[in-house]
């Protein structure tokens, strides 16, 4: 259920947490979060999420997605989806490799933000951007931006754009698995867990998968030999 708190006294969960959103809606005006999921994963996109909250809208599971079990991280992801304006962004595996996953990831943060600003429902643009970690640029866009590590526990807009793309991303690697039986997405979601080493090393790579990634793979993997058998022999 929505909550509705005053600008000047949230409750004691969320002081910290909705501390930029207290300021900007006490000024009538709105901020924005951004996130991504899937930086580290062998296979698959990095998406990103941009999050306007409805001005006084929070919920107690507002929270990091890491911390949240995939059943509170869909409760979450429903409420936001009512309680906030949002758009994704994405980088697929072959933009990755041309371009690198830093580079990658602000692009597809760019592309977040401005299909989140360009929303004609949009009542106003937003006076503040908060980013968990990268440190964005926006091409003629007046915006204040700040960013932050940990953002996710720092605001809880991060948080909602932290969900939403985990949410996204689960159920588009889960999809997938049905066109690559063997690497378990289902489960792993393109991470470097075991059964997905196993099909890298019965099946070989997919066409999703990050050629680049798997490059720097082999060689920890080669660095490491001495100490564990490389599935990539």
């Amino acid at each position: 259920m929505e909550k509705k708190i005053s600008p000047n006294q949230a409750p004691d969960s969320l002081i910290v947490s909705s501390f930029y959103e207290s300021e900007l809606w006490a000024q009538n005006a709105l901020l924005s979060g951004i996130d991504e999921v899937g930086r580290g994963c062998l296979a698959g996109p990095v998406v990103t999420c941009a999050v306007i909250l409805h001005p006084y809208a929070t919920h107690p599971l507002l929270k990091d997605s890491k911390i949240l079990t995939e059943n509170q991280r869909i409760k979450a992801a429903q409420w936001i989806k009512l309680n906030a304006w949002y758009s994704f962004g994405m980088a697929d595996h072959t933009f990755i490799d041309k371009h690198n996953i830093y580079q990658a990831t602000l692009t597809a943060m760019k592309r977040a933000y401005y299909g989140l600003i360009t929303q004609s429902n949009l009542p106003q643009q937003p006076s503040l951007l908060l980013i968990d970690a990268m440190p964005l640029k926006l091409e003629n866009q007046a915006i204040k931006i700040l960013s932050f590590t940990q953002g996710e526990s720092k605001s809880i807009s991060i948080a909602a754009a932290s969900i939403l793309a985990k949410v996204m991303r689960d159920e588009l690697m889960q999809e997938t698995a049905k066109l690559f039986p063997g690497f378990y997405f289902e489960s792993n979601k393109g991470y470097g867990a075991q059964k997905h080493q196993l099909g890298l090393k019965n099946q070989g790579p997919t066409i999703i998968h990050r050629d680049s990634f798997l490059s720097a793979y082999k060689e920890r993997a080669h660095e490491n030999s001495d100490k564990q058998i490389s599935l990539f022999c």
